[in-house]
């Protein structure tokens, strides 16, 4: 590869990310970064996270150096980097202009699913936690940027068909596929960020991409009024999505 790959996926949180990041990670020819504007958003906002404290002290906070090293050498000489980002970390005051650079991708995820899942560790979600009315915004920013929209992965489309799915974004992406893609060894890696310790307890022992299953949703009326806030953004999304 002559010029090197750096790919955006843009994700909202309680999907498949950090299995993702795995599958990439596992090529042998790609790096991996795991949300790099996290310490910055955490200190911008004030917001509470599990592991705030932890996160901003061993993060970098200025968003500029952040993307310097984002659109910088590719670390370890790899031809390939794979940035996971969430979406709902761009702050109305954060700088986009880097992002057309990079390759991007955006990921979602039934806003149900994920808000069940994401009150088992955080209770007080909103709206904006969940990264669709982002990635709205990113979706048609880029498409006007570069005249081209990203594409779009359905997390429930992909989990039943992860190997097609990643043979198709790896013609997209003109690059060979592998089937390292498809299985990892268990663990937590040197690459997972600081807050894996609250987060990432199902991928550390996963070893693949666990197939579809229907998911028992019991949300509260809080928890349904934010479902029912990003389910326009993710009909949207859902509309456009890749299809193999």
């Amino acid at each position: 590869m002559s010029t090197p790959l750096r790919i955006a996926m843009w994700s909202g949180p309680r999907n498949i990310s950090t299995a993702m990041m795995r599958a990439w990670e596992n090529r042998g020819d790609c790096s991996v970064t795991d949300e790099p504007l996290y310490a910055a958003f955490l200190a911008q906002t004030g917001i509470d996270h599990p592991g705030r404290d932890e996160v901003i002290a061993t993060g970098e906070t200025d968003v500029r150096k952040v993307v310097g090293a984002l659109t910088g050498p590719i670390p370890d000489g790899n031809p390939i980097w794979y940035q996971k980002h969430m979406a709902h970390h761009l702050l109305p005051a954060t700088p986009r202009d880097w992002i057309p650079e990079l390759t991007n991708l955006l990921l979602i995820r039934d806003p149900a699913e994920v808000v069940s899942s994401y009150v088992k560790s955080r209770p007080n979600v909103t709206p904006q936690d969940l990264g669709l009315v982002q990635q709205t915004d990113l979706y048609d920013a880029i498409a006007v940027e570069t005249g081209k929209p990203p594409p779009v992965i359905d997390a429930g489309d992909f989990l039943r068909a992860p190997e097609a799915y990643l043979r198709a974004l790896c013609r997209l992406l003109d690059i060979e596929f592998t089937p390292r893609m498809l299985r990892w060894p268990p663990g937590r890696r040197a690459s997972d960020g600081i807050w894996a310790k609250h987060w990432y307890a199902a991928v550390e022992a996963s070893t693949r991409f666990e197939p579809w299953r229907p998911r028992e949703i019991n949300l509260d009326s809080h928890a349904s009024r934010v479902v029912e806030a990003c389910q326009p953004h993710y009909r949207r999304l859902y509309a456009v999505r890749m299809i193999v």
